[in-house]
């Protein structure tokens, strides 16, 4: 028997228990096919909230029950602390409960309403931004493409940290259709790509890049930058880039906007590069908890602890391997992306350096040794810094560098996508320093 719909006479507290597991409490919100619920566990812990779907509704609707499946298949495969959590889904008769993470912060476009400007300072709306980016990041790495990026399914928790949510609309990798593509017009007109709009085959990836870019121009500037009540209309001036900044927006923000809002989706600058823009890199003075400034309190001075880690040399010792190419008076940088954690990005390097004639070392005790077989050209090293974007996002660092006396002969060019292919899974967004 529903729980929801039993009319039992008995207690209160028992026509409110959702299948003995938890207590539901007040209604949180309604849509057109669900009503959300303050829950808490009957066994303890933190509450939850719980979507109650109508089984009749669902299935009566045509292409809703579609919907609700791909929310459930990509919720189950995405754990990242900037992606609303699903912790189980529930049945009776005639409804479906999905059980998720609480995050009772309300969503983004509701507070950044609430502020007088209806925008956030730079640093502010930098540290909602990179948030953002790490949690599509993550869900881009598994194949999942959220289709209707807005802020109105950004959610806050109690901390002021962000949380995507309503996965609806979003795409798994069996949504591609042969040519590698989706093909479903679908997402919010004012967030979605100009592509989308015209009804294209697109990159959904690039699709959810392109209404971070509207994202960005809101917290920014506390207006969309296109808004027509005539898609057509709306559409043509995305195309012709017919948006105008407010005096206020930094030159690197408007770049990095502008690299958002291209209408090229080829040229567009993809979401998982975004961590090696300078605007990202740029001294952070913000808030790791946003709470404060999201409730209308003014403008401070916020600390934010990044920390730049060296962690240690690579050095080539490889006879078979011709590094006279590091030997210029050039410093060769690349950059890439990861969610890994430190140690497990050191200890992926050092398996990458096995294999291809590199000892791995820390800065302590490190001792650059004349070894046998290594030519005259001295000892070739390259120094990785790793700094903290947004857990669990880190920006690592690989810098060839120069020695002071060395030749400039030029010589075979560094092995980068050697490199690159050893480290697997754990580069992303792998980038010179000439990309941007």
């Amino acid at each position: 028997m529903d729980a929801m719909d039993s009319k039992s006479k008995g207690s209160k507290k028992q026509s409110k228990s959702l299948l003995g597991k938890y207590e539901l409490g007040r209604l949180l919100g309604r849509g057109t096919f669900a009503k959300v619920y303050l829950a808490r566990p009957v066994a303890g812990g933190e509450p939850v909230a719980v979507k109650v779907l109508d089984k009749a509704e669902v299935m009566g609707t045509a292409g809703m029950a579609p919907r609700v499946l791909r929310e459930v298949t990509a919720m189950r495969r995405l754990r990242h602390p900037n992606v609303l959590r699903l912790h189980e889904v529930l049945a009776t008769r005639s409804r479906i409960y999905l059980v998720m993470e609480l995050a009772p912060g309300g969503d983004l476009l509701s507070r950044l309403a609430a502020l007088p400007r209806r925008r956030l300072p730079e640093h502010a709306a930098r540290r909602v931004f990179v948030q953002l980016v790490a949690a599509l990041s993550y869900c881009h790495a598994r194949g999942v493409a959220h289709r209707d990026v807005k802020p109105q399914n950004v959610l806050l928790d109690g901390d002021g940290s962000l949380k995507v949510s309503d996965f609806g609309l979003s795409a798994l990798p069996d949504s591609l259709r042969d040519d590698g593509r989706l093909h479903t017009a679908c997402g919010t007109p004012a967030y979605a790509a100009p592509e989308v709009l015209r009804r294209k085959a697109y990159d959904g990836a690039k699709a959810d890049a392109w209404s971070c870019g509207v994202i960005l121009f809101v917290l920014l500037a506390g207006q969309l930058p296109f808004d027509d009540s005539n898609i057509a209309d709306m559409c043509r001036k995305a195309h012709r880039r017919e948006y105008e900044f407010p005096e206020w927006v930094s030159p690197a923000a408007r770049r990095l906007i502008n690299r958002l809002l291209d209408p090229n989706p080829a040229t567009r600058v993809a979401v998982e590069a975004l961590a090696a823009h300078p605007w990202f890199k740029r001294s952070l003075s913000v808030d790791s908890q946003l709470g404060g400034l999201l409730n209308g309190q003014p403008e401070r001075a916020l600390a934010f602890r990044a920390p730049a880690m060296n962690a240690f040399d690579i050095i080539s010792m490889s006879p078979g391997l011709d590094l006279s190419g590091l030997f210029d008076k050039r410093n060769r940088e690349k950059r890439f992306m990861t969610t890994a954690s430190p140690e497990q990005t050191l200890e992926q390097l050092g398996r990458a350096g096995g294999k291809l004639g590199y000892v791995v070392v820390g800065k302590k005790g490190l001792e650059c040794l004349p070894l046998g077989g290594l030519s005259g050209s001295g000892l070739a090293a390259m120094t990785v810094e790793m700094s903290e974007v947004a857990p669990p996002l880190m920006l690592v660092e690989l810098r060839l560098e120069v020695a002071d006396g060395d030749g400039d002969d030029e010589g075979k060019p560094f092995g980068w996508e050697e490199l690159r292919h050893e480290l697997g899974d754990v580069a992303r967004g792998w980038h010179s320093c000439q990309d941007f």
